[in-house]
């Protein structure tokens, strides 16, 4: 997402610039070998996972609904797409089991008062953020368990630890996938299986793209707005986060030196969470 303050004039434009362009290779980890799962592979921080883990050496299954991005992800990481609705708890017998790491990155948005929240879009973003992963789980920890070393990478949200009104679906799914992440990371220990949460502010996304409309609606206010007044308020560190950011994040955590880090949620949010 590009800010309309972008390149303006004034301190929001230093506020608001994006990070330093960097690389998705993460030092001293090496994948190779290893075999990737990315949920939601298909743009976003699940497109910027699919790279990072590619760069690392790991072959990546991109699994994303659109067909088109999820096919050119893959091709461009020399990974397997795989076009999957995970609303459907049907669709996940068909993606891969025999993987080392899993990364449930797919995710959706919805803002809205909880009196005037739709009942079937709340109960579709618990399908998608929190039985989804619960079914991957299921689908993916014996292979994990069976070789004895696994990684699951669960991109959880700022909003799994904090909370913000209107987003009452969302702050549901991720306090859920928050707690599933803890319960499985306590039973997979045994196993060399780590699980662990990133826990991201607000990410230069499609996804973010989309909440700022939305937020503009709720409040308001001017879109252009949104970003400085709304969505980095509580953030010390003035910018929206860039999706490699919190990629390298992931990747790191299926390095040589995490084996004793697990069930534990790891914050990227620019300080939002030591306020």
């Amino acid at each position: 997402m590009t800010s309309e303050h972008t390149g303006a004039d004034g301190p929001r434009a230093d506020r608001l610039a994006s990070a330093p362009a960097g690389h998705t290779r993460v030092d001293g980890v090496d994948l190779t070998g290893r075999t990737a799962l990315v949920t939601g592979g298909g743009s976003g921080i699940g497109r910027a996972c699919a790279e990072a883990f590619a760069a690392a050496g790991a072959l990546v299954h991109v699994a994303d609904v659109d067909a088109e991005t999820a096919k050119a992800v893959a091709a461009s990481v020399g990974g397997e797409p795989h076009v999957v609705d995970l609303t459907d708890a049907a669709a996940v017998p068909g993606l891969p089991a025999d993987v080392d790491i899993l990364v449930n990155s797919a995710g959706a948005q919805h803002v809205a008062p909880i009196e005037d929240f739709p009942v079937a879009r709340f109960e579709e973003l618990q399908r998608l953020m929190v039985t989804a992963p619960f079914l991957l789980l299921r689908h993916c920890l014996p292979h994990m368990y069976r070789q004895g070393w696994g990684r699951v990478v669960n991109i959880s949200s700022v909003h799994g630890l904090r909370a913000s009104p209107f987003k009452s679906a969302y702050v549901a799914a991720k306090h859920g996938l928050e707690g599933l992440s803890k319960v499985a990371a306590l039973e997979a220990a045994p196993h060399g299986v780590t699980c662990n949460c990133v826990n991201p502010g607000y990410v230069r996304t499609p996804l973010v793209e989309g909440q700022i409309a939305a937020q503009a609606a709720v409040h308001g206010v001017d879109p252009a707005d949104v970003v400085a007044d709304v969505l980095l308020d509580r953030s010390a560190v003035k910018r929206l986060i860039e999706p490699d950011e919190v990629a390298a994040v992931a990747v790191w955590l299926c390095g040589p030196h995490t084996g004793y880090l697990t069930g534990a949620s790891l914050p990227v949010d620019g300080g939002w969470t030591a306020a």
